[in-house]
């Protein structure tokens, strides 16, 4: 056989094993799209492959524990794939996916990016990366601030019930250095919601003069709002366009959701 030949062989034969693993994939799509069990012929109904590719197709996933099949002849997900996504979220929490999220959001908004989540009655802040122009700011990976203080804090219980925000303001609010940190319970409470509600929280000169927060919520499957991504700029840059900082900080908190597979 000529080398030519060989080569063509080749070609064809990683087409071939590419062409099943989309075909792997389409069955696998089509059950997470689906959210139920369903049978090989709906399957290949909706993914226009013909029948018998996919009932040879299923049979291996079967055989191999990547599907299994229920007395009606539907079929779902098997446990092997299950133990495939644990040892996935074991290795993927959110401050790795955090991290990469953060440099691209510091280097397109030029600004400085922080990572928070919640610790009782304050807000932590987890994580942080500089901005390019070395924009000082006072609070660093570890700091704690008061729920009220900040635009991050507000997001961060604003998936709890009426009650729990208020009960929660009502001993975690406290005056700030600056004096316009808001600490009235009701408004508190309600503005926590409306803020989780519009995916963005924001705050000026409230914890520390001349600075403001730019902050998005990252929700879980549930609505919890898990921890916050935000932007830290002067506070003069707060209605900035260009770019948009607000745009910005809300499509870097969807882009972690998604990568941990929180996708609402």
């Amino acid at each position: 056989m000529s080398t030519l030949e060989t080569s063509k062989d080749a070609v064809k034969a990683k087409r071939t094993r590419t062409s099943a693993l989309d075909r792997i994939l389409q069955v696998l799509d089509f059950l997470q799209s689906n959210d139920a069990p369903a049978t090989a012929y709906e399957i290949a109904r909706a993914v226009g492959a013909p029948l018998s590719t996919v009932y040879t197709l299923v049979e291996d996933l079967v055989e191999k524990d990547m599907l299994d099949r229920f007395e009606d002849g539907t079929l779902w997900f098997g446990h092997r794939l299950y133990h495939y996504g644990l040892t996935y979220a074991r290795h993927v929490d959110l401050l790795t996916v955090a991290n990469h999220e953060m440099s691209d959001l510091a280097l397109a908004s030029g600004e400085t990016v922080q990572i928070c989540g919640r610790d009782g009655d304050f807000m932590v802040v987890l994580g942080m990366v500089d901005g390019p122009d070395h924009f000082q700011v006072a609070s660093q990976v570890g700091s704690r601030t008061p729920l009220n203080w900040s635009a991050s804090g507000r997001l961060l219980v604003g998936h709890l019930p009426e009650d729990e925000r208020r009960a929660i303001f009502s001993h975690a609010s406290c005056p700030s250095p600056t004096g316009r940190a808001e600490t009235d319970i009701e408004i508190l409470t309600a503005s926590s919601r409306q803020a989780l509600d519009a995916g963005l929280s924001i705050q000026a000169g409230e914890s520390a003069y001349s600075i403001a927060c730019i902050a998005a919520p990252i929700l879980d499957n549930a609505g919890t709002c898990r921890a916050t991504i935000s932007i830290v700029v002067p506070d003069q840059k707060v209605n900035q366009t260009d770019p948009d900082l607000k745009d910005l900080v809300r499509q870097s908190a969807i882009n972690i959701a998604r990568r941990l597979g929180w996708s609402r």
